[in-house]
């Protein structure tokens, strides 16, 4: 392992280090990522021996952000959240800081951040996590009826679904069912099966954007994740680079083709134009019009309104592991 694993960019930052501590971050660096769904305190402690020489670089404390965010230390994320967008200018990572600070019992500060100018910021991805957290958090006031109207954005579309989308409609179908109207709640719980096959990510393994352009030096294309995606986190800023994510062909519930049903247009000013591309896997960004599904059972309406937008918390605490154990199962 020689950390040519990370991303182009991160590989960037970390070449401005010392030759052995570059390799000592990339290789924690690493090393963090593999283990971050099957023990993500071992994860978090990687992350930390790399910011030990490498805590001045925005990756790092992306990294020791989205380690610490997984094994449910809420403080110690913000805190490096803050701290990365600092660094970086960046406020993709703003829905994981308010529902960091649901985690810590502060709902409130949660919907303070949701309603700041940065939010407005965000893209349409993000503006959809971002709605997740606001209905949590508007869940944990016992404010029910909110918590529904915080996921009726214009993300929230039956017929039509982004990479988001399955975990957009269950987080609806399940306001809905907190605030006693179950009735509505099924075709939503059916409709995000539809979106998983269409965007092909039944495999929770799949990854959802892979980068096949390495260095110019080194020639070769291979698929190297960006340090956010290798960690789980929420994606850049797609307005940051131009792109947008690029949905699957459509299936529809029988196994047929969805056909040509219409395009519909964009709902978020920091969508790009054009129309939503077939692509393999799901693999791919978003387009600005999404994938087309087949109607729900007994779908009446389109989407309902607009509403507040955020995140979901999902953390899985691991066995607590030394900083040692992380330095010695790498070396350097």
């Amino acid at each position: 392992m020689k950390g040519d694993e990370l991303d182009r960019v991160t590989r960037a930052q970390i070449r401005n280090l010392e030759e052995r501590s570059a390799l000592w971050v990339s290789r924690h660096l690493v090393m963090a990522g593999r283990l971050l769904e099957d023990d993500p305190e071992l994860a978090f402690q990687h992350a930390l021996a790399a910011s030990r020489r490498g805590g001045r670089l925005a990756a790092v404390r992306e990294a020791v952000g989205l380690t610490a965010y997984a094994a449910g230390h809420y403080g110690e994320a913000l805190r490096e959240f803050r701290t990365f967008r600092r660094i970086s200018g960046s406020n993709a990572h703003l829905p994981v800081m308010a529902d960091c600070e649901r985690g810590l019992g502060r709902p409130d500060r949660a919907l303070d951040l949701a309603r700041s100018e940065e939010a407005e910021t965000l893209d349409a991805a993000g503006k959809a996590e971002l709605a997740m957290v606001v209905s949590g958090a508007r869940a944990d006031l016992g404010q029910l009826e909110a918590a529904v109207a915080a996921l009726e954005i214009p993300q929230l579309d039956l017929h039509r679904a982004f990479s988001f989308s399955p975990r957009l409609f269950r987080a609806y179908a399940d306001a809905l069912d907190a605030a006693g109207r179950t009735g509505e709640s099924e075709k939503w719980r059916k409709q995000a099966k539809v979106a998983e096959s269409a965007l092909g990510v039944e495999d929770p393994a799949e990854p959802d954007i892979i980068d096949l352009l390495g260095d110019d030096e080194e020639g070769a294309a291979r698929p190297v994740p960006t340090v956010a995606e290798v960690l789980g986190g929420t994606k850049k800023d797609a307005a940051a680079d131009g792109t947008a994510e690029a949905p699957a062909s459509v299936v529809d519930a029988d196994g047929a083709p969805a056909g040509s049903e219409g395009t519909g247009t964009a709902t978020d000013g920091d969508s790009a134009d054009g129309e939503g591309a077939e692509v393999e896997d799901g693999a791919g960004t978003d387009s600005a019009e999404g994938t087309v599904l087949p109607a729900a059972d007994n779908d009446t309406d389109s989407t309902p309104g607009a509403g507040d937008g955020d995140a979901p918390s999902g953390t899985a605490p691991g066995a607590v592991a030394p900083i040692k154990a992380a330095e010695d199962s790498v070396g350097g």
